[in-house]
């Protein structure tokens, strides 16, 4: 089931005809402690799997599907980031923040290479890639 913001109207589909929804279940399996933010990977748990994989996986659906990563304001100063694809707007790792409501209206774009500049992050990023690639492929992901 699906549970993050944007699901119901997240029709958009990719080359292979999968919408946000067939990512978010396969992406599911593959976020981990190791794909998470270092900052909370701590706080990370099988039952909060999208806690600290915003940027990745907003990066990659971006490069799915086109359209442009935006980030929400966090107090902390950093952005919670969340996809917009033509006029369907949709946050993969939204229930990290369970009943907490964000707010996705006038928010910054944000770009790779600002994000990528950590080599973490670029790490991370390839790590998440290499299992969905792996979903695909039929090989063993080491997350699941």
């Amino acid at each position: 089931m699906c549970k993050f913001y944007g699901w119901e109207n997240a029709d958009v589909k990719d080359e292979r005809g999968l919408t946000p929804r067939d990512y978010y279940n396969i992406l599911s399996k593959c976020w981990c402690a190791e794909t998470c933010a270092p900052r909370m990977r701590a706080d990370w748990t099988t039952d909060n799997r999208t806690l600290g994989q915003c940027s990745i996986t907003a990066f990659l659906m971006q490069e799915i599907y086109g359209g442009k990563v935006h980030g929400v304001p966090m107090e902390d100063g950093n952005y919670h980031c969340f996809n917009i694809v033509d006029d369907c707007v949709f946050d993969l790792t939204s229930e990290q923040f369970g009943a907490q409501k964000l707010s996705y209206n006038n928010c910054p774009e944000q770009f790779p290479d600002v994000h990528f500049s950590k080599e973490e992050k670029r790490l991370r990023y390839e790590h998440l890639k290499e299992l969905l690639e792996a979903h695909f492929t039929g090989e063993d992901s080491k997350c699941e």
